[in-house]
This record gives structure tokens, sequence and C-alpha cells, in this order.
């Protein structure tokens, strides 16, 4: 019984001389990090409005029923809001520590928002093939956000595609899966949180250049077209409402 108590107790001593040895969280530098990442994205043009954060499970606007939790501007001049000066999201992310950010397309870059699945794979095709993909994102565990310029307002505007493609039953077929942000709309920022312990991450950073959309537009639409033969039909459901586009 004593040997016992002593065995116990050895342990327990080195137990908490292990806890007392680890490194322990250093929000300094995790906000320093967060910073750099938010100014890198402003460096490339592209402008960027606090959004929401996660609340535990919930959206920390505190709206009953969010639609989309952590994932919204806090403003609703969220477009007019968004910039890429420095010292502005600086005093934001010190006053809004918790706080995600949103980028604002449609003026400097255009974001491809595509199910990760085909994502992955357009990924691995346009790298073999040499082609310059630009900043890339995964955001949550199922969408992969590509970076591209801005179409704007091309002389011919036949070529011009709107925001809300593949948001309505009737693109389904032609583009499944495929959402092309631009005038109007938004996406949730690297570095941000999700509830539910997701993020959004860089997989290719802010610090490559933007290429033209539709150098990678024909991949993307193949490989979401492979997806959409492949998924579940209720992926494909949930792929349609996951990202609402404000106008």
């Amino acid at each position: 019984m004593g040997a016992d108590s002593g065995r116990y107790r050895g342990t327990e001593s080195r137990i908490s001389q292990w806890l007392r040895r680890r490194p322990k969280p250093q929000p300094e530098a995790d906000d320093a990090a967060r910073l750099a990442l938010l100014l890198a994205v402003a460096d490339a043009g592209m402008p960027i409005s606090p959004a929401a954060h996660p609340s535990g499970y919930r959206c920390s606007c505190e709206r009953v029923g969010c639609p989309t939790p952590a994932r919204h501007p806090v403003s609703f001049a969220w477009q007019t809001q968004s910039t890429t000066d420095s010292a502005q999201i600086e005093r934001w992310a010190a006053g809004q520590p918790l706080a995600n950010f949103i980028t604002a397309t449609g003026m400097i870059h255009d974001v491809l928002d595509v199910p990760f699945t085909a994502g992955q794979a357009a990924l691995e095709r346009l790298t073999a093939a040499g082609i310059d993909v630009g900043p890339v994102a995964r955001s949550g565990s199922d969408r992969m956000l590509f970076f591209t310029a801005t179409r704007g307002t091309p002389d011919d505007e036949d070529e011009w595609w709107p925001c809300e493609l593949d948001c309505h039953p009737e693109t389904m077929d032609e583009h499944p899966g495929l959402r092309w942000h631009c005038r109007g709309s938004y996406v949730l920022l690297p570095p941000a949180r999700l509830p539910g312990e997701l993020d959004v991450h860089w997989i290719r950073g802010p610090e490559n250049p933007l290429p033209d959309p539709l150098t990678l537009l024909e991949t993307l639409t193949d490989a979401c077209a492979q997806y959409a033969d492949t998924a579940d039909p209720s992926d494909l459901d949930h792929d349609a409402v996951a990202w609402p586009l404000s106008r």
C-alpha cells in the first residue's frame, strides 16, 4: 500500500513537472501572426473588413438561426468599409481580437469557390501543367477558394459572369458546385475560425500573383463536373446553399 502510494505520488510529481515545463500559449504571438497575414492580403491590394466570429457553436452576431455563423461581415456597409489601409487594419485587429475578416470581391480580385474535393483535384492538375494558380485557401471542411484577378466589366459583356454563377438550380448541370464571387460579393479570409473547431487557412498565400480567372476556369469546371458525378446528391444540395452571396 505504502509502495503503491509512493509510486503514484512519483507519477503525479512527474506529471506536474511536465505540465510546468509545457510552453504556455502566447496570444501575443498569435495576434502578431494574424495581423501579418491580414496585412499581406492588404499589400496584395485586396480590401478587407471585420466579420463575425464563433461564439461556442453559434455566431457572435447573436442572431437566432444565423444562416452563415462566423462567415458574414459585422457591418451592412462592408463594401464601402473594406480597405487596404494598414493603419485601419491594425486598429481593427487590436480592437476586435476575436473577429474574422472578409474580403470584398469584384474590385481587385474575384474568387472561384468550389467543393474541396473538386478543388484539390483541380489544384493538382493545374500545378502539374505549370499554370500559375495564385492564392488558394481552404474554407472549413468542404470548400476551396481560388483567388484571381477580377474580370471587372469587360468590353464584351457576354464574357462577364456574375457572382450568382451556379447559385440557381438551372445552372447546376452546367457548372455544378462552382460560385464566382465578383461584384457585390465577399468571402471569408484566412486566418478565420468557424464553429465546430473548423477554420479558413491558406494553402497558397496572398504573396502569389493573382491569375486571370479564365486560365483556371476550364480545369475547375471539369473537376466540379467529375465531383458532381460521384458526389452524394445531398452533398450537392448542401453545396448549393453553403455560401449565400450578398448582392
